[in-house]
């Protein structure tokens, strides 16, 4: 059960906050049942910005995510940026926090991306030992790692992603955010059964889901997260919802920003999902 990660409750969805949206998200606090923060877009906004942070806190179910905190660095974590991502999620008041299975430093010079990991043992225990020492500063709060939409597959692997994941959470406790979109690229571009990765993750883990759309460069599928949610990921999520108890789905849009009127549909398209599969369990 979910609730070995996080606890019991209710299915959420939401959407990941952008600024250019903030009238129209407090407007529509009844349709939105969680909002996704990017933590590092609160770092430098001052003394306005942890207002901002307070006040979305009063009024939604905030939850922190993290792109730079590089979990998988074999050089250990950045400890400025620890610090402030610890600060945030602290006052966002957050059931959780999220960050993702990937290094985005390596020898103290940030490479600017999320970069795979080599899914070995010895990249396992790199990652367990740096989300230690985030758990040790962010303190007694549930923590998700999530997938990402990899650009290349690493030579040397000892076992595939999924089992990987699975053997993250039996060695740490974590959870899992699962984003439905990048499992989706990842699949088209390297070939890969998602029903044998589905079967290899464990259950009680995936607390979360991503949704997002991309668009084809050439014969890659890159995860732009500029475009709706597709009908396949839809599909999949669907099927994701059947099979997990997934506690919250977070609708991404970085680019091509849509009228907000889209966005609500997603993520009440979203709820639908979700909460169909709990009245069927």
């Amino acid at each position: 059960m979910v609730a070995a990660v996080v606890g019991e409750g209710p299915v959420w969805a939401g959407y990941s906050y952008r600024r250019p949206y903030a009238a129209q998200t407090y407007a529509n606090r009844e349709r939105i049942d969680v909002l996704e923060i990017v933590a590092d877009h609160f770092f430098s906004a001052g003394r306005d910005g942890l207002r901002e942070l307070d006040l979305l806190a009063e009024h939604f179910i905030l939850l922190p995510h993290g792109l730079d905190l590089s979990l998988g660095s074999a050089d250990g974590l950045n400890e400025s940026y620890l610090l402030r991502f610890a600060e945030i999620v602290r006052r966002s008041r957050a059931p959780w926090w999220s960050e993702h299975v990937a290094f985005t430093r390596a020898a103290g010079v940030s490479i600017g991306h999320l970069a795979p990991l080599p899914f070995t043992r010895e990249a396992l225990d790199v990652l367990a030992s740096n989300l230690a020492r985030a758990r040790r500063v962010i303190g007694d709060i549930p923590c998700l790692l999530e997938n990402i939409a990899a650009p290349l597959e690493l030579a040397g692997a000892e076992m595939d992603e999924a089992n990987f994941l699975a053997a993250l959470v039996e060695r740490t406790g974590c959870g899992l955010l699962l984003d439905v979109e990048n499992l989706h690229a990842n699949a088209l571009n390297f070939g890969f059964d998602v029903e044998r990765y589905l079967d290899a993750l464990p259950a009680h883990a995936v607390v979360q889901l991503h949704l997002a759309g991309g668009d084809w460069n050439g014969a890659t599928y890159v995860d732009s997260h500029a475009r709706a949610v597709h009908e396949a990921v839809w599909r999949l999520t669907d099927h994701v919802c059947a099979r997990f108890p997934v506690r919250a789905i977070v609708v991404e849009r970085d680019e091509q920003l849509p009228p907000f009127d889209e966005l609500l549909a997603e993520i009440e398209r979203a709820r639908t999902i979700a909460r169909g599969a709990v009245a069927c369990r």
